[in-house]
């Protein structure tokens, strides 16, 4: 069974006016076009225009999937400003949070609630820009601490000495985003030598992205977090996995995200949103870890298979190589066909051209053509794992 699907951009103030329609070969709407959601999720479910009655995808979902709900969300992401710090919760830390914010009372709407639903949000992100800019997790202290020296001033002595060893991260982000004595000091001092050497050659990636985050939140204590985390630019096709408790943040470029469909994020700076630190270093992963990179297997020629550790989600992208003579994709039951580029013949389904997307519950996905195809694959974990 196939259901030709679409939807409309999501007009949040970071996203770019021209990226998503430059990918998908639509018309700009003059408006920030941010993100692009294909799946179920009921912030913004894909309409169904061919293959069944109901209007979108989480209606359909709410009466033909075990569960109700499809178990991942597709997104084409495009920042043109940075998106928040911000981590997720494991599943038992959501299911958690969730029946205790339930049993406070407070509203799913509220602004101050933490846990929407009682899911894990891990995510993949393959870039598409050359380069898609990133901040993902925290670096060794003593690679922080040699940039902070080497600016030479006063004013960032309090967070040099907070920074020891490994161990102190979770301690100097608590004193950062809390904003005690001496933060706006620090920040200052981050903020003005990062935008006075950013342009030279010899800037550190690291103190480019600290100077795009001045310019954009002035002041903000993120600035500072973002020297002791990893910046990491993308080439096309690499991607990052996150999983829970990576403090991460998006700083510019154009992306396909596929990730656990939930709202529980633990944001922790460059926002205006709310900031909850107890609840954040419930979650937070405060350890110094590699660059989350994860390479993509490669099974055939023109196939490409980002899997992470979960098994909410995959993502499998298929080029000429692999679409001219035909290929298949093996399904657990939810899938979800996005074409960038070209066209594709789905085998007893649609013709996607650019910028058109299906779901399938079918077990085995066909396919034949010319162009660039995304396929997002995945089940609900079991309960044991929450």
């Amino acid at each position: 069974m196939f259901l030709r699907i679409d939807n409309a951009p999501r007009q949040y103030a970071w996203g770019s006016a021209t990226a998503i329609a430059d990918l998908l070969g639509t018309v700009p709407s003059g408006r920030p076009a941010a993100e692009l959601w294909f799946g179920a999720h009921p912030g913004s479910p894909a309409r169904i225009v061919e293959g069944a009655p109901e209007a979108d995808l989480a209606a359909w979902a709410a009466s033909h999937r075990p569960e109700g709900r499809l178990p991942f969300l597709l997104k084409v992401l495009a920042a043109a400003e940075p998106l928040s710090l911000q981590a997720h919760p494991t599943l038992a830390q959501a299911a958690e949070g969730f029946a205790r914010e339930q049993a406070q009372g407070i509203p799913i709407d509220a602004a101050h609630r933490n846990y929407k639903d009682p899911f894990h949000k891990p995510e993949l992100l393959v870039a598409v820009s050359d380069p898609f800019r990133a901040l993902a997790g925290f670096r060794p202290v003593s690679e922080a601490r040699a940039e902070l020296a080497a600016m030479d001033d006063p004013r960032l002595a309090p967070l040099v000495e907070r920074l020891s060893s490994d161990g102190d991260l979770g301690a100097a982000f608590t004193w950062l985003i809390g904003r005690e004595h001496g933060v706006d000091g620090a920040v200052a001092a981050i903020a003005e030598h990062a935008q006075r050497v950013a342009e030279e050659t010899t800037a550190s990636e690291g103190m480019r992205t600290a100077a795009i985050l001045a310019r954009r939140y002035p002041g903000d204590p993120g600035i500072a977090i973002s020297l002791l985390m990893h910046t990491v630019l993308l080439a096309p096709g690499e991607a990052l996995y996150l999983p829970a408790g990576n403090l991460h943040a998006y700083v510019e470029g154009l992306g396909i995200e596929l990730m656990a469909a939930s709202d529980n994020v633990l944001r922790g700076g460059l926002t205006p949103k709310h900031v909850d630190v107890p609840e954040l270093m419930r979650v937070l992963d405060a350890r110094p870890l590699p660059v989350p990179l994860l390479p993509a297997e490669r099974p055939a020629p023109g196939i490409r298979v980002y899997r992470p550790d979960v098994p909410d989600f995959a993502l499998t992208v298929l080029d000429d190589a692999a679409l001219t003579e035909g290929a298949t994709v093996a399904s657990d039951g939810d899938a979800i066909v996005l074409c960038t580029a070209g066209s594709v013949q789905l085998e007893g389904g649609p013709l996607l051209r650019r910028g058109e997307a299906a779901y399938t519950d079918e077990a085995s996905i066909g396919m034949r053509g010319q162009g660039l195809v995304w396929v997002a694959t995945g089940s609900a974990p079991a309960p044991a794992d929450r």
